[in-house]
Formats: C-alpha cells, sequence, structure tokens
C-alpha cells in the first residue's frame, strides 16, 4: 500500500514539474529579444548592431516568431559571409549567431546601377563588400578583379585554382561589358580569352604550359600579348624592335 502511494506521489510530481516546465519554456518563448540577447560567435568583426541593420526584423521581436532560416540568407547576403548559422536559446534566453566569414584573396571591382563599387574577391569568386572584410586579411593581396558579376564566379573560382596548381602570376583578371576576359600575366602580359566560360580549363592548362616552355628555352623576345580566344591555334604576338 505505502509503495502504490509512493508511486501515486513521484507521478503527480513528475506531472507538476512537467506541467512547471512547459509554462516556463512557453513564457519563454513568447518573451521578446532585444539587441543585447544577440550573442555572436566566429566573429569579432561583427556587432550586434550589424545583425540588426542587415535584417528586416523589427527588434525586439518575440523569440517564437524569428524565422532563423531566413534571418541566416538575408545575413549571409548582406554581409558577403561564407555561412552564418542562428539559432533560438532560451537558456541563456536570446539567439546565437555563429559566423563563418569569407577570406579575400583580391581586390574587386564590380558596376552597379552604373556605379563602381570597390571591394574584394575570395576563393570562390564572390565579391565581398570592403566593410565586410577584416583588414588585417589584405597584406598580401596582389591580385585585382574588375567587372565583378555573380555569373563570373565559377570562372574566378578556376582561375585562382590554377594560380595555386600552377604557379600562374596572374595579377589581374578583367571582365568587359559584355563578358570579354582578359587576364595579366607577371612574364606572359596580356592574355586575351574571350567569352567561353567552357574553354578556361583548357586556356589555363595552355597558359602554364606556355610559361614553363619559355623559362626552360630562355624565350628572350618581349611578349605584348597572347590570344587564346581560340586555344587550338594561339597567337603569340612579340614587340617588334
Amino acid at each position: 500500500m505505502k509503495n502504490k502511494k509512493r508511486i501515486k506521489n513521484r507521478s503527480f510530481f513528475c506531472l507538476i514539474s512537467f506541467l512547471f516546465l512547459t509554462s516556463l519554456l512557453s513564457i519563454k518563448t513568447l518573451k521578446k529579444v532585444e539587441p543585447q540577447d544577440i550573442r555572436i560567435s566566429g566573429s569579432e568583426l561583427f556587432s550586434q548592431n550589424d545583425v540588426i541593420k542587415n535584417s528586416s526584423l523589427n527588434f525586439p521581436i518575440r523569440l517564437i516568431f524569428v524565422e532563423t532560416n531566413f534571418l541566416e540568407k538575408e545575413l549571409k547576403q548582406n554581409l558577403s559571409l561564407k555561412n552564418v548559422s542562428v539559432n533560438r536559446e532560451l537558456f541563456p534566453f536570446g539567439l546565437k549567431v555563429h559566423i563563418n566569414s569569407r577570406i579575400p584573396i583580391a581586390y574587386g571591382e564590380r558596376i552597379l546601377n552604373d556605379e563602381k563599387i570597390l571591394g574584394f574577391i575570395d576563393k570562390d569568386g564572390m565579391f565581398i563588400n570592403k566593410q565586410n572584410v577584416d583588414e588585417k586579411n589584405l597584406n598580401k593581396l596582389v591580385i585585382q578583379v574588375f567587372g565583378w558579376k555573380e555569373k563570373f564566379k565559377k570562372i574566378l573560382s578556376e582561375i585562382f585554382i590554377a594560380i595555386e596548381n600552377y604557379e600562374l602570376e596572374i595579377v589581374q583578371i578583367t571582365f568587359s561589358s559584355d563578358g570579354f576576359l582578359t587576364v595579366e600575366e607577371k612574364d606572359l602580359k596580356t592574355i586575351f580569352l574571350g567569352v567561353k566560360p567552357n574553354l578556361i580549363n583548357y586556356q589555363l592548362q595552355i597558359i602554364k604550359n606556355l610559361k614553363n616552355e619559355f623559362k626552360k628555352n630562355s624565350f628572350q623576345k618581349k611578349i605584348d600579348n597572347i590570344d587564346l580566344t581560340n586555344p587550338v591555334k594561339p597567337k603569340i604576338k612579340v614587340f617588334k624592335p
């Protein structure tokens, strides 16, 4: 009989505890998130104010109404981030925002609404607004990219991979308004690549081979430009003495 009573009391206690915890959680989720309840990790560059200014949320906002997936997309785009995760937390209360910044490897310039915008480019070919870059990462940048557009990011990524793997010394990458691609290489000078992105890997391989051949054979003539728009028939123009 005592055991039954003990079990009954324990069940009652568990039920009360469960109801209390449920009520507490419900109250917490309805509580409003204030700016000071935003906790940022992964980067010291961004502040609570950056999260607020670069989202469409109106703070304070009830925790339960924060759409984390939508907020992640907004912050990733507006702050030029590689990745971002947002979690609603009850203990401690607030929003936890973990940021993975993009690391610039080149200076960049893009045209938006007929206005030149200066920034940087990362290894994935993504444009980074200059206010979203940590200045300590800018000391060794030597590459410049002009005419950046979103559709060129894959080509840029391929070029950056080739620079590293083939030891190319490309210092400038330029896209014209119609997408014509030209690069400047330290030894080979101006190289015309054209408007066919599907050829880029083949063209980069040719650039590597040309650079190696010129070094091996101590090519003495001063190169003006190389035309690889038709990589099957490369054309090399040298300065006339």
